[in-house]
């Protein structure tokens, strides 16, 4: 973003957050607005994508200390807004006003970014030279690059090396491709690039990515990419750290009487448990190392007992229930409820 943009742009309007919000508060606006421009949200919404680009450029800005208080002084030297003009005498409400108050001269001094006579826009370089500052060593055809007050106590001083602002951005997976790792294709900041994401991620997570951010000013290093993962839901499997959850739907009689049940793995493969007799619903089973595999650990997977109800029942399979029932002479499975929930 070029330095002028900070006198025209007001951030704060962007986020829709007070001039003196806590960098919480900032955080909060920014998630929610992005999530509401999101390009995957709003596929080719021109609207969308173009708000999304100001959040994300408030938030670059508002989210660093030192960029959110050099963004502050200049918008307070310029009136909160207020751009440079280029008009001769009766041409007020610019900084040239501005400058004829502090230094006098009738508003004759001038500003441009194309030489002399060329009527562009000021130049923030030539301004910081005014006050014996130092302008931006990052010049792109002819553009100043980002710059820094140092505080205002840096006038005339060497600028001082500063990290570069990070990234936000977020990125969907499969849960396949969550448990495996991969390789994904992120467009943030204008850049798309190739990241790779380790295996064992999981929904929520915040990956930190050194150096993919945007540059940093007077050499300092490049600010970070921090990726937002989001796990799509599996039908089957779940995570749970380095473990993999699922549920066993079994019948009546498996659970009364046990049996050898075949489980599906996540790797295509197969494992026959044991369903012992009177297994109750709810019970988990566990399969080793049959989980995430990270550089840490591999994890198991944990399979919950689900007894499965019918829904319907044939007059034959109602009368069977019920000479079962008759049989079990007439056991309360309630029966010391009462007893133990008054405890």
């Amino acid at each position: 973003m070029a330095s002028q943009d900070w006198m025209t742009k007001d951030f704060y309007a962007v986020l829709g957050v007070a001039k003196d919000a806590d960098s919480a508060t900032i955080k909060k606006a920014y998630r929610k607005l992005a999530k509401q421009y999101h390009p995957d949200r709003n596929p080719d919404d021109a609207v969308a994508a173009e708000r999304f680009k100001e959040v994300g450029e408030a938030y670059a800005v508002l989210s660093d200390a030192k960029e959110r208080e050099q963004y502050d002084a200049i918008r307070n030297m310029t009136g909160g807004g207020a751009r440079f003009t280029a008009g001769g005498a009766g041409g007020g409400g610019g900084f040239e006003d501005i400058l004829s108050s502090m230094f006098g001269g009738g508003g004759n001094v001038r500003f441009s970014t194309g030489g002399a006579g060329s009527g562009a826009e000021p130049d923030l370089d030539e301004l910081l030279r005014m006050f014996g500052g130092t302008p931006s060593p990052t010049r792109r055809n002819g553009r100043p690059g980002a710059f820094n007050f140092g505080g205002f106590g840096g006038f005339g001083g060497a600028p001082e090396a500063t990290k570069g602002p990070d990234v936000i951005t977020s990125a969907t997976l499969s849960l396949r491709d969550a448990v495996a790792g991969t390789t994904v294709e992120l467009t943030a900041d204008k850049r798309t690039m190739t990241v790779r994401i380790p295996a064992g991620v999981h929904d929520g997570q915040r990956i930190r990515l050194a150096g993919k951010g945007r540059p940093g000013n007077h050499g300092g290093p490049n600010g970070d990419m921090i990726v937002t993962i989001s796990v799509a839901k599996h039908p089957v499997y779940s995570i749970d750290g380095a473990n993999l959850r699922m549920s066993l739907p079994v019948s009546l009689a498996e659970a009364a009487l046990g049996a050898d049940v075949e489980v599906p793995l996540l790797d295509g493969g197969a494992k026959k448990v044991r369903i012992k007799p009177g297994t109750p619903s709810g019970t988990v089973m566990r399969i080793p190392g049959a989980g995430i595999a990270t550089a840490k650990r591999t994890g198991d997977l944990l399979v919950t007992v689900e007894v499965a109800v019918p829904k319907k029942l044939s007059k034959a399979a109602k009368k069977a229930l019920e000479d079962f029932d008759a049989a079990m002479g007439g056991t309360d499975p309630r029966a010391t409820l009462r007893e133990e929930a008054a405890r």
